[in-house]
């Protein structure tokens, strides 16, 4: 989940400009398992399933990559379950799946890897080897875990460093969250993809998109002074700001709940992801959150926390032959 700064992690800006998003992980899981196959086939289930003779057949483009990355030609059963609804959503599940199944891969063949290879190569299948018109924040996220500033430079290196503030901070910061699905799901590819070129050839959009890098720093500072009451207005800045990269990124309708919510007291929000749809991000006071979630009825209210952790193997069984 980014709350500021998204869209800054596409190389064509951050190559130039230098990017920046503060993000943290949540509490929604993607879980990949996978096990010995009896033959040397493969078999991967998602919302399909496929059964083919080799990694190289697999249809799922992210699973093939992930496979021929690691060395892992077949033998294998694989499988996965997710929280929530796996595309377009804005939560960046594709990322979160393949920096997941690259843990997988490496813990069934017995290899220790690190976040940053985790990230780094989950960044190289999307972007490099699928041809995502795509950004790096979401690799990190869920590699890393935590409430971060993550740092887009020019040589395509990421810094990442924590969000230091005061631990009710936090907690006021979770409290004040309010989620929403908004069951439109949408492809983040063309929304990117539209992006990156009117920013390229649109001085005031690339201007817009500054700012936004700029608010991440705002946004850390207020935070580290513990000043919670500022995370609104950056955020509702933010999402402004926004909006005015790409008409699609918003809707009507969309303008029309949060402009609701914000009557009902919500401080800020945004459309979470590249927009358009999946899940409406607002933060209020906790007082203010029955009159929006009662405003807001026909959108299903998810719950949600921040999750210290990235990616983990969570059962490991060696693969004794």
């Amino acid at each position: 989940m980014s709350f500021v700064g998204g869209g800054s992690d596409i190389a064509s800006f951050y190559r130039e400009n230098g990017g920046a998003v503060i993000s943290t992980a949540i509490d929604k899981y993607i879980f990949v398992t996978i096990n010995k196959k009896f033959d040397n086939g493969v078999r991967v289930a998602y919302s399909q399933t496929e059964e083919v003779g080799s990694a190289r057949e697999v249809k799922h483009a992210l699973v093939r990559a992930a496979m021929n990355l690691v060395g892992m030609p077949g033998g294998v059963e694989i499988t996965t379950v997710a929280d929530i609804p796996s595309k377009g959503t804005g939560l960046g599940s594709s990322s979160t799946f393949t920096v997941s199944l690259l843990h997988a891969l490496y813990a069934f063949q017995g290899r220790q890897v690190s976040t940053k290879m985790l990230a780094e190569q989950a960044c190289h299948i999307e972007i490099d080897i699928c041809g995502e018109p795509i950004g790096k924040q979401d690799q990190y996220a869920a590699a890393i875990g935590g409430f971060n500033l993550l740092e887009f430079n020019p040589d395509d290196t990421v810094s990442i460093s924590p969000v230091i503030c005061q631990q009710p901070t936090i907690q006021n910061l979770e409290s004040s969250l309010l989620m929403f699905y908004t069951g439109i799901t949408r492809s983040a590819s063309s929304l990117l993809r539209q992006q990156q070129d009117e920013v390229s050839s649109d001085k005031v959009k690339k201007d817009a998109l500054k700012r936004m890098v700029s608010l991440c720093y705002d946004l850390r500072e207020e935070l580290q002074n513990d000043n919670i009451d500022a995370f609104g207005e950056i955020l509702h800045e933010n999402w402004i700001l926004k909006k005015s990269l790409v008409s699609s990124i918003s809707s009507s309708e969309i303008d029309e709940w949060y402009n609701l919510a914000r009557v009902k007291g919500a401080l800020g929000g945004k459309i979470l992801g590249a927009g358009a749809g999946g899940f409406l991000l607002l933060t209020a006071p906790p007082d203010k959150h029955s009159a929006i979630a009662h405003a807001l009825h026909f959108l299903k209210r998810v719950p949600v926390r921040f999750e210290k952790a990235g990616s983990q193997i969570i059962f490991y069984q060696p693969n004794l032959g």
